[in-house]
């Protein structure tokens, strides 16, 4: 599954992941491969992503929104 995480001023994360947990507005939830559509907007809190080879990274984030459709997860966030 692909994942960008962008902001207005750059691209904090672009890859093949396995899992992106992010922090929703009503609790957070995770994205796995195969996820049906989705687009929900994020609140303050931190993204986990962990990719392929099991490395776990974190980006700290004040909200945003997030697209998922056909294994791309695209995170927009301030």
């Amino acid at each position: 599954m692909k994942l960008e995480i962008i902001t207005p001023e750059l691209k904090l994360f672009s890859g093949e992941i396995e899992l992106v947990r992010l922090p929703g507005v009503q609790g957070s939830f995770e994205i796995l491969k195969n996820h049906a559509p989705l687009i929900s907007t994020l609140t303050e809190g931190k993204i986990k992503v962990k990719d392929l080879s099991g490395v776990v990274s974190w980006f700290d984030i004040s909200g945003g929104v997030v697209e998922v459709n056909n294994n791309t997860v695209r995170v927009l966030v301030e």
